[in-house]
């Protein structure tokens, strides 16, 4: 299961220092070890459901308090923690985070540097928005996550099918349907893992991001550095985004480009980044963030304090060409500073890329992590590591393939 994959070490983290209970979408699996409670939910995003099933256990215990790793439940878990009277960002903060355009307007009104930015529901729009803006444009549903719908377009032409790509994830999503038209940021683009503790934001760390080729974004690698020179730079536009959002208590995943230099606001989400992001900060600095997640959660100021300083890296494995797996697998002794390897598909599976109308799900193959005393050394092992891992995939056949996401 991908949450076992990405997520089981957040649930390990809090497991080892607070009793745990859990509202879940499934029966659990691999999470049984750790909660002593379990109410399993439809849809854990339906708003007055979770609020019974936390009623319900607030009655058979004595709740401290209530947190998130996943994107979809911030709002109805902010929601949820202020009715059970326990510590929480306001919900409007959250619902904020999760509305790309209301980020935008915050960021617009309290001078953090960002994207120029326009909400628009029809193609017409799009194209009146883009004559303002100019080309080349990034387009993205307002409430989505993951880079799910988030598109380039260079010119008037690319724009017709790219609304399209994005217009159809908007219309998944919760919080807004709409689609973000928006300047494209031509820079190198990183994350800033940030703590928020009653007001008072801490910096932790500078994740440095590689992703892919236009005119899609997935993200294919990222690695930290505890000792990366960008902290200084990053650290006041993180702690102004943060603030103007309203944040006042959590761990937030606060995504940049550098633009001729200077920090310019891609996002911020309000919970711990994700593709193991937080796993690679306790391998650089030793500082959990899960763990400091769930303490804020319960009122209880975070240990933030670096007990080492190192790299990690993180290569998210994808294949050259959408088909179906045919072999995969590692070759030799797994090296000492080869801190995991994770397979999520297995031969037979189908793997769709986002050129082919696919997603980071359907076409990821899995990750490897590896650490080292230097950024560029942890990087190089990663391209060690997969020069080591075997990947043979059968072409999906040409009358199969998508373009842009619609049939060809």
């Amino acid at each position: 299961m991908e949450a076992e994959a990405y997520r089981a070490y957040c649930l390990q983290s809090v497991a080892a220092a607070y009793d745990v209970v859990l509202i879940t979408s499934e029966e659990p699996t691999w999470e049984v070890p750790y909660p002593r409670d379990c109410v399993v939910l439809s849809d854990p995003a339906d708003q007055a459901a979770l609020s019974a099933a936390g009623r319900m256990l607030a009655e058979r215990h004595d709740l401290a308090g209530v947190f998130t790793w996943t994107e979809w439940y911030l709002v109805p878990v902010a929601r949820l923690a202020r009715q059970l009277g326990l510590p929480t960002t306001a919900p409007e903060a959250m619902q904020a985070c999760r509305n790309k355009a209301t980020s935008r307007a915050l960021f617009a009104r309290h001078g953090v540097p960002s994207a120029a930015s326009v909400s628009v529901r029809t193609l017409a729009e799009a194209q009146a928005a883009a004559q303002r803006i100019g080309y080349p444009l990034v387009l993205k549903p307002a409430a989505h996550a993951a880079s799910i719908g988030v598109i380039r377009a260079d010119t008037p032409d690319q724009l017709t099918a790219a609304f399209a790509f994005a217009d159809q994830a908007a219309g998944l999503g919760r919080e807004s349907t709409s689609v973000l038209v928006e300047e494209y940021l031509d820079g190198p683009e990183m994350s800033v893992e940030c703590v928020t503790y009653r007001g008072e934001i801490t910096v932790v760390a500078v994740t440095r991001k590689t992703v892919s080729a236009p005119p899609f974004f997935e993200e294919l690698a990222h690695c930290v550095d505890a000792a990366d020179p960008l902290l200084d730079v990053v650290t006041p536009v993180a702690q102004a985004a943060i603030s103007a959002l309203g944040i006042t208590d959590g761990v937030s995943h606060v995504e940049m480009r550098l633009v001729d230099g200077r920090p310019r606001l891609i996002e911020v989400n309000g919970r711990i980044g994700g593709d193991m992001i937080g796993h690679l900060v306790r391998l650089a600095t030793g500082i959990d963030l899960p763990r400091a997640a769930y303490d804020i959660a319960c009122g209880r100021a975070p240990d933030l304090t670096p007990t080492r300083s190192s790299a990690a890296a993180i290569q998210l494995l994808y294949p050259d060409t959408s088909g179906t797996l045919l072999r995969l697998g590692f070759d030799g002794t797994t090296p000492d500073w080869l801190d995991r390897v994770h397979f999520q598909h297995q031969a037979g599976d189908q793997l769709l890329l986002p050129a082919d109308g696919g997603n980071m799900w359907t076409a990821r193959i899995g990750y490897l992590i590896t650490t080292a005393p230097t950024a560029d050394l942890a990087q190089a092992r990663t391209e060690e590591a997969v020069r080591r891992t075997r990947i043979h995939v059968q072409p999906l056949p040409a009358g199969e393939r998508i373009a842009g996401g619609r049939p060809a």
